[in-house]
């Protein structure tokens, strides 16, 4: 079984490649299964869904919370149950919080739940994740500059050890890149 990871700043392009991903194995004969958190097909993802689209520190304690129960909700429920899973928005939504939370919880997490060599962080400079949260009908409460600077810088340290791609480029370069690096992983090359 292939674990997939694609976590990122909002805006970075996590849905779109992870779509890319599925369709490059799912054209070889895979089952793949897709998971993008919060998830919309359980009380936990709805709920942090919600606490996202408010403002405030209780807010931000309520969408972490409902986000890990959704995140837990979905390894216990889909992990190992097709050729190839896909999570996006894993265990850098610890990044939201301040940084000594957030780097021990994700060491917690990252302890508790399964990772792979195959986790990617798409990175993009805030400035142009800004622009393209601009077209949207609904903000959330971290898509403005100063959240998104604050958000990016520390999920780049607690990620120093995932496969870091820069998405502020077209979208066939960085397919390129995720493609080149899953070719080197699936025939057994690390990192």
């Amino acid at each position: 079984m292939r674990f997939v990871v694609i976590d990122g700043l909002d805006a970075a392009g996590k849905d779109t490649h992870a779509r890319m991903i599925k369709e490059k194995y799912e054209s070889r004969g895979e089952r793949v299964i897709l998971r993008s958190h919060p998830s919309s097909d359980n009380i936990f993802g709805y709920r942090a869904r919600q606490a996202l689209l408010c403002r405030g520190k209780m807010s931000r304690l309520e969408a972490s919370a409902f986000y890990a129960m959704d995140v837990i909700r979905s390894v216990k429920k889909y992990h190992g149950k097709a050729d190839t899973v896909i999570f996006v928005r894993y265990l850098c939504g610890t990044a939201y919080l301040p940084y000594p939370m957030a780097k021990g919880f994700y060491r917690l997490f990252s302890k508790l739940l399964p990772t792979t060599d195959y986790m990617f962080f798409l990175d993009v400079e805030p400035d142009i994740a800004i622009e393209r949260i601009n077209g949207r009908d609904d903000t959330q409460m971290f898509e403005n500059i100063d959240s998104l600077e604050k958000v990016r810088n520390r999920a780049l340290r607690i990620a120093n050890d995932w496969h870091i791609i820069d998405t502020s480029r077209p979208i066939d370069k960085v397919q390129g890149d995720i493609h080149n690096i899953l070719e080197k992983l699936d025939n057994g090359h690390k990192r």
